[in-house]
């Protein structure tokens, strides 16, 4: 006999705990179920500890940097690295115990751990237990793509989940792409002493930039001291004693690259192939993400899809967007879409990337007519009483509305800064409104204005 309930949420990421609150403050009795780890990718092996460990690496490069601004420091600088996992962890630790407890406590739900796995359109069976309910959100999140190239079984190798456990400094760590995964990881391994190799297919890094940001990335990468491999349109691995070869150019292997530790940052993959879907008739996409509407329902009625799953975004900020507006819809008679939502993401490196909007490529491709600006980062004051210069701010804006299409923040605070244009484009006001605010001085965002009062046409 099944178990019911008023709804079903399987995964414990983002979006999960919150939708599952709001559900028992309606009055509704819910099931959550999750297999591994409260909190899913973002607490436990994603946005937290990443952060985490950069903002450690960070420290280590500004101790170095000492003497730059006019602090002596006697003796050799030296990372701990077990003390840097300790720190790591115990921050996850915090945030895992945080959502563990705030779930296990909510009243009105029901919390099983295990595998929860969709045996129709209304049920799903976790540790030989069936559950029936109405509505059933999938909130199952993705995992490390770890795709079949030559010799990838016969060696060691890192992702990012496991990349969690190392407490040691790799001697001659590889990064297998050149993204934000990958970069992040790399500028952050350089920095606590390893030498860093990043592979990536194709001609330059984070292809989903415009160029003069990617090649302000590589920039950044190489004067951090990341050595970087382009064009790896082939990748093979062999284990060699007890190091490991990439070959980047399988046909004549002429760029072998030989190190101690391989981690693979090569894109994600959502958590749906052992989901049941073919039981509920839940449609997927060829690349196995849940199809669903601009308000997240799958074509299954009553079965939503939250979060990574879905391929509606690969953010945090993207699965909690997901479940407030699926909370709005079925809760406040507010019909907010997915579509509403603007492009907004970072990339953490160190100056770090923030974007919003369209690239200066879209903008082109689109064919409407345009104004760029951009100004260097080393015209800022703020980033000249860092000694942080490098990168850029650009932005472009629609001719005829005067609305701001995109824009890219590559600097000091980037990640911040950023916001100031995404409100402006959520206001749906004119560019003039921030070009006529008066702002801080001195900070990164005063010059914003500046960079908006010489705008010039998009040739």
């Amino acid at each position: 006999m099944a178990e019911k309930f008023d709804a079903i949420i399987i995964g414990t990421g983002q979006a999960g705990p919150s939708m599952a609150q709001r559900m028992t403050r309606e009055g509704m009795k819910v099931a959550i179920i999750e297999r591994k780890l409260f909190g899913g990718t973002c607490v436990n092996v994603g946005c937290i500890p990443t952060k985490a460990l950069v903002a450690s690496a960070r420290a280590a490069h500004m101790a170095r940097r000492g003497a730059d601004f006019g602090v002596v420091i006697d003796g050799a600088i030296t990372v701990d690295m077990q003390q840097v996992k300790a720190r790591k962890d115990a921050i996850v630790r915090q945030s895992n115990e945080g959502v563990t407890n705030w779930l296990k406590t909510m009243d009105n739900l029901t919390v099983h751990e295990g595998h929860g796995r969709l045996e129709s359109a209304n049920t799903v069976s976790v540790n030989g237990t069936v559950l029936e309910a109405e509505r059933i959100i999938l909130n199952v999140g993705g995992r490390a793509l770890v795709p079949e190239m030559p010799g990838i079984h016969d060696i060691p190798y890192f992702t990012n989940s496991n990349m969690m456990d190392v407490d040691f400094l790799p001697e001659h760590l590889i990064v297998i792409g050149g993204s934000y995964i990958g970069l992040e990881f790399a500028q952050m391994y350089r920095r606590f002493g390893s030498r860093v190799t990043v592979v990536q297919r194709g001609s330059r890094l984070v292809p989903r930039e415009d160029e003069d940001v990617s090649d302000s990335i590589r920039e950044i990468m190489e004067s951090s001291g990341v050595e970087i491999q382009l064009n790896a349109e082939c990748t093979a691995f062999e284990k060699r004693g007890d190091r490991i070869a990439v070959t980047s150019n399988c046909p004549d292997g002429a760029n072998d690259i030989v190190g101690s530790h391989v981690l693979l940052a090569v894109g994600r993959e959502p958590n749906t192939d052992d989901l049941g879907l073919d039981k509920a008739g839940v449609q997927t996409d060829k690349r196995g993400f849940i199809t669903v509407d601009d308000q997240l329902a799958t074509n299954v009625p009553g079965i939503w899809a939250i979060g990574d799953a879905n391929g509606r975004g690969a953010f945090t900020h993207t699965s909690y967007n997901d479940y407030e507006i699926l909370a709005a819809n079925m809760f406040d008679n507010d019909p907010r879409r997915v579509s509403d939502r603007i492009t907004a993401y970072g990339l953490f490196i160190d100056p770090p990337l923030g974007r919003v909007g369209m690239t200066e490529n879209e903008v082109r491709k689109s064919g409407r007519k345009a104004l760029i600006g951009k100004m260097m980062m080393s015209r800022v004051g703020r980033a000249k009483e860092r000694s942080e210069t490098q990168g850029f701010m650009k932005v472009l804006i629609d001719a005829e509305t005067k609305k701001i299409l995109g824009g890219s923040i590559l600097g000091i605070g980037g990640d911040e800064i950023i916001h100031s244009l995404l409100d402006i484009m959520y206001a749906d006001t004119p560019y003039t409104v921030i070009q006529r605010a008066m702002h801080i001085h001195p900070t990164v965002t005063e010059l914003i204005p500046t960079m908006l009062g010489d705008l010039q046409p998009l040739e």
